[in-house]
């Protein structure tokens, strides 16, 4: 077994185990991985991307994608398929990294989701060749944006193309701790989150026609 097949399975101990997998990941930090041992550099490329702190006050990418872990770690009990779930959450932002620009003086990763499912593909072949685990974690990437997309009507909704691929409880319960990984959030804005994961699963539920 090498290098990356261990840190591999000792990310994974982490994340299915620990109440708080950021603290983890974050020591990691020192060790130098994240900048210079591929297929971390994939999540290490994280740490200098930025994002608009309209939406994302807490900063960069790293810190969203650990505050999600975390939330994840929390719920992970209630998932089809923890495994699964939790490494989506570790790697659900990957194509923010390649994808991030400034449009308007806004920070903006359009497609990052797009992007996000053939990295995260990337970064599990490299460590692993459980087809199935890389086809699930990269679908569960791949459609993490529809809440949104969904609530607001917005034209890159594809519903019956997500729940041809993923659970709609499962893709819901991502989707809520992605929300919740940010910084500064009050107990107001808390309350509209969650209402807004009851509208994507209704309207999900209306589009095929349940």
């Amino acid at each position: 077994m090498n290098d990356i097949h261990i840190l591999f399975k000792e990310f994974e101990q982490h994340l299915l185990n620990d109440d708080k997998p950021s603290k983890y990941f974050n020591d990691k930090l020192t060790t130098g991985i994240f900048s210079k041992m591929y297929p971390f550099t994939l999540l290490g490329n994280l740490i200098k991307t930025e994002q608009e702190p309209e939406h994302h006050p807490e900063g960069n990418v790293w810190i969203h994608t650990l505050l999600v872990v975390d939330q994840c770690a929390g719920v992970r009990s209630q998932s089809e398929d923890a495994r699964t779930f939790m490494w989506a959450a570790l790697l659900h932002d990957l194509g923010k990294a390649p994808t991030t620009a400034i449009k308007k003086g806004k920070i903006t990763a359009y497609n990052h989701d797009k992007v996000g499912k053939e990295l995260s593909i990337e970064f599990l072949q490299a460590c692993t060749d459980e087809t199935k685990l890389i086809e699930k974690v990269s679908k569960l990437v791949r459609w993490h944006m529809q809440t949104l997309f969904v609530v607001k009507d917005l034209p890159f909704a594809e519903v019956r193309n997500m729940l041809s691929e993923v659970s709609l409880d499962e893709i819901a319960l991502l989707s809520i701790c992605d929300r919740l990984g940010r910084g500064k959030l009050t107990e107001k804005k808390i309350q509209e989150e969650k209402t807004n994961i009851e509208i994507f699963i209704n309207k999900c539920k209306t589009t095929l026609g349940k």
